[in-house]
């Protein structure tokens, strides 16, 4: 059982601002004490993760699985065209992948236990079924309780509000609380306004202020401390103080969400767009101490907007460029830096498309498909430019190494040094991580 963190964590503290440095939480844990609780579990893999959430379903058939030998009205409109690798042929809308498929590996043969949005968005993101009674948390979540955060800004973020009306929200704290949620970030990255200001004090408290509630803090731990002649303690706690006043006044917290910090050419390069601005930003957190970050893939009219039941062919011829460059341009942008052995990167919807194309009176599309789909995995100490599964001659279900969403999620605490089978009880009943599935060892 995880009793040694408690469940009200950092995130309590710091949506208060800089006036609750001090503050003391309903159990009674200010938050210096709970910033040294997460360094007592120490890291001993630090790999970070940027999702790129393709909520809706992504057509695998039109992007990464093509079928240019089935007939028309399951092949689609696009043409399969060589890459970097010898063999590995993917959308000829997706020219810049192509040129980096090194960077990546595919899984073709993922399978999930729903159809429906709302489940799968769930079920992606933590490996487990939806259960409203006591669902299974998020891996962003299990990531932030099982390994210490240092850096003086949140350790999960969210950009965009992926919740579906009818379940929880993916990837969330689940039964570990809502302690684990991730913060989430609503505003587009790329509007001239965006802004983030929850890591700014409050207009009324100037900086002596809060040097005042420093020395203020100072005086009643020394106090506790001398009370509890727990020396070695006071001294651990106030480098704990120190970094709980951090966290309301990082300036590294404010620069990691400033963009302009930015050239304009690796900018253009990213999209100045919602999407690719939004995975620059992922790129500046994950540098700034963030260790997971999920970005939407798309946002037009509603958040599912990889959900073409009709219409298909023109959401794409739209959607699919920005996808492209805005992949190409991570995985370019965390090699050069030499980031991307430690940055995993992950594009994924919650399912595929029907291999058949309907004939929607609004215009041809494909509807939901869990049987089989695709998704990318890249950085992160994976093995890349591999392939992993296949899928029949129609893309309907895969025919040889079949992967499911629990294998999948299992795969990924594999990379990130998690352990799915630690216990947390919830509501009276014993809970492992992830009580399902195997690590897809072709990866490592």
């Amino acid at each position: 059982m995880s009793s040694a963190l408690p469940l009200f964590n950092r995130r309590d503290f710091f949506k208060l601002g800089g006036l609750s440095v001090g503050a003391i939480s309903p159990i009674g844990l200010s938050l210096s004490q709970v910033l040294a609780n997460e360094a007592e579990s120490g890291s001993k893999k630090q790999i970070n993760v940027i999702f790129m959430f393709l909520q809706g379903g992504a057509s695998h058939i039109d992007m990464y699985d093509m079928k240019p030998n089935s007939p028309s009205e399951i092949r689609g409109k696009y043409d399969p065209v060589n890459t970097c690798l010898p063999g590995l042929q993917l959308s000829d809308q997706l020219p810049k992948l192509g040129q980096c498929a090194d960077k990546f590996s595919l899984i073709r043969s993922m399978h999930s236990y729903t159809s429906k949005h709302g489940e799968g968005d769930v079920h992606i993101m933590c490996g487990s079924p939806v259960d409203k009674n006591v669902q299974a948390p998020g891996i962003g979540a299990v990531l932030s309780m099982q390994q210490a955060q240092q850096a003086t800004i949140p350790p999960f973020v969210h950009f965009g509000d992926m919740k579906h009306p009818a379940y929880s929200a993916p990837g969330y704290g689940g039964y570990l609380g809502h302690n684990y949620d991730p913060y989430v970030i609503k505003q587009d990255p790329n509007a001239a306004d965006f802004a983030v200001h929850e890591f700014e004090s409050a207009p009324d408290v100037d900086v002596s202020r809060l040097a005042g509630r420093k020395q203020l803090l100072q005086s009643l731990d020394q106090y506790q401390s001398n009370r509890e002649r727990q020396l070695e303690f006071a001294r651990t706690h106030d480098k704990f103080a120190e970094q709980a006043l951090s966290l309301a006044t990082s300036r590294k917290a404010k620069d990691a969400f400033d963009l302009s910090q930015e050239p304009a050419k690796l900018r253009d390069a990213y999209g100045r767009n919602r999407v690719g601005q939004g995975m620059l930003m992922a790129r500046r957190l994950i540098e700034a101490g963030v260790r997971f970050v999920t970005i939407q893939g798309y946002v037009d009219t509603g958040i599912y907007a990889w959900d073409h039941h009709w219409g298909i062919f023109p959401h794409l011829d739209q959607q699919l460029p920005i996808y492209d460059n805005s992949y190409a341009a991570l995985l370019n942008d965390l090699d050069d830096r030499g980031l991307l052995e430690t940055t995993l990167v992950i594009t994924a919807g919650e399912f595929g498309r029907t291999p058949k194309i309907n004939t929607d009176k609004k215009g041809p599309g494909r509807d939901h498909w869990g049987r089989c789909f695709s998704l990318t995995l890249g950085g992160g100490g994976v093995k890349t430019g591999q392939v992993i599964g296949a899928s029949d001659k129609h893309g309907a279900v895969p025919t040889d190494r079949p992967v499911s969403v629990p294998d999948f999620a299992a795969t990924v605490y594999h990379a990130l040094g998690l352990d799915p089978t630690e216990v947390f009880v919830s509501q009276g009943r014993p809970m492992k991580m992830l009580p399902k599935g195997n690590v897809v060892r072709e990866l490592f």
